[in-house]
């Protein structure tokens, strides 16, 4: 941080993950923050912590602290209630960031419990569920969604300061700020000067931000369209949801100083003294595998041996020492490399699908590169007999998680996913999400509609672009002149 030298940290930012909502991808944001001089950047997605990962790799290797965050949806009352209450889709916004590493797990454990246990129309937590999991986390009010604007804009002042002294205990002194926003909207101006003099009475610092959902003013246009496409409206419907000014994009520190350097100087520095507290180290280099229970008398790595020696027994009709060394050269790698428990696991649900015959596939990728994954029935190619590598899988010299890819008739699926979830507790099986990109031709099409331009047309327009799995629309802007 030493290098930096900016005097504003944003830390109210929803990119690429807070899905049709916010257009900040996470290259571009990087850069732009690099080049404004942050010394750090917070990610806060729509209830959830889709981009963490990649949004902390971009911005160290931009050299900007990444700051790991989220904007979660409280319920008025409890997260299990079903109802409105008369708030739009039952939920205020709040601002979390999370301080060190015990910070990092609360907020994802209060997101997962946002989808599993409050979704109602959002994932929702709750004032309980908050106070339970609050250790390492700094809270904000948020923008004209929380719970202590519209408080304030309801005309219920006294309400409001209550509630900003439940979250300051639910945080600790110190650890709930105020937030400030100004983006030209004149409910804006009414909420601020509340919650500055509610700072002086209650004892409880101010933050800046700008509810970041697009790079650029001139992106705002953009971001609407993208609403649209969300809410599969047009952009010349009076009733569609869109932002009430172009002001919600990465404005510069000096910007930020003008708008609150008159009326509120510190909620400026407070959001470096915020930055200088956030500090989440995630180590990628540490894997975190579960160890499988093997009968008792031997250790994993005489077990998966006798596995092995057993399947090939059974694959091949006598043994050589080109097998033998192959084998043995492969569960030495992956007995050093730690992953004995891995492919005892892979063996034990494949085994059990099969079992109860349930299709599965031969398997896929690299993996079918191993003699101990085909031995113990993971894969059913041979890889001597097609001269596949084993360290194409796994390679000593550049020690990453094997990806061993295995697929399972449909209709049974959910069987294997139930023994795996059974066998080794629900809290440690989850399925890993796909995200949906818009392609170059699908999303003419879809900002054809926003635009009101007929669906034959926007057809016409997107079948210019050149096949291509991957080509972007300024690739195909260059190759087709039309």
């Amino acid at each position: 941080m030493a290098t930096l030298h900016s005097d504003f940290v944003h830390l109210h930012v929803h990119t690429q993950y807070s899905l049709l909502d916010g257009a900040c991808r996470l290259q571009d944001l990087a850069s732009i923050a690099s080049a404004m001089k942050m010394p750090a950047v917070a990610i806060t997605d729509h209830g959830n912590m889709f981009g963490c990962i990649e949004f902390y790799q971009k911005m160290q290797a931009k050299g900007v602290k990444p700051i790991i965050g989220c904007e979660a949806y409280i319920a008025p009352e409890s997260r299990f209630e079903k109802s409105s209450r008369g708030i739009r889709e039952a939920s205020f916004h709040l601002i979390l960031l999370a301080k060190d590493e015990l910070g990092y797990k609360n907020l994802m454990k209060l997101v997962s419990i946002g989808y599993t246990e409050g979704f109602y129309y959002k994932p929702r937590i709750d004032k309980e569920v908050l106070a339970k999991y609050n250790d390492g986390l700094i809270g904000f009010s948020a923008c004209l969604k929380g719970e202590i604007p519209h408080l304030i804009l309801s005309g219920q002042t006294d309400s409001a300061k209550r509630t900003a002294d439940q979250y300051r205990h639910i945080f600790g002194k110190g650890n709930f700020y105020l937030e400030l926003q100004n983006n030209g909207i004149d409910d804006q101006t009414k909420i601020n000067k509340s919650l500055i003099k509610m700072s002086k009475d209650l004892d409880i610092p101010l933050v800046a931000t700008n509810d970041v959902h697009y790079l650029t003013k001139d992106a705002a246009r953009a971001h609407e369209a993208l609403l649209s496409i969300q809410t599969q409206t047009t952009l010349n419907d009076p009733n569609r949801m869109k932002m009430q000014t172009d002001e919600f994009y990465f404005k510069s520190p000096e910007i930020m100083k003008k708008a609150f350097g008159d009326i509120a100087p510190s909620a400026i520095t407070n959001t470096l003294e915020i930055a200088e507290r956030c500090n989440v180290e995630l180590d990628f280099n540490k894997i975190h595998l579960p160890q499988y229970d093997v009968p008792e008398g031997a250790t994993r790595e005489e077990y998966l041996k006798k596995l092995v020696s057993k399947g090939l027994e059974e694959k091949y009709e006598k043994s050589d020492k080109v097998l033998e060394s192959r084998v043995e050269h492969e569960l030495k790698i992956i007995e050093k490399s730690g992953y004995t428990s891995y492919f005892l696991i892979a063996w034990d649900f494949v085994n059990f699908a099969k079992s109860k015959d349930i299709p599965v596939g031969p398997g896929r990728g690299s993996a079918a590169g191993s003699v101990v994954s085909y031995a113990l029935g993971i894969t059913d190619v041979d890889p001597l007999r097609y001269g596949l590598i084993f360290e194409r899988f796994l390679n000593p010299e550049r020690i990453s998680m094997p990806d061993i890819d295995i697929d399972f008739c449909i209709k049974n699926r959910d069987r294997v996913i139930d023994y795996v979830s059974n066998k080794y507790e629900r809290e440690n099986v989850s399925q890993i999400i796909t995200f949906g990109k818009m392609k170059a031709r699908a999303v003419i099409r879809d900002v054809g509609r926003t635009l009101n331009i007929s669906y034959a047309e926007a057809d016409r327009i997107a079948k210019l672009i050149p096949e291509g799995i991957n080509i972007k629309l300024d690739e195909a802007i260059d190759a087709e002149p039309q």
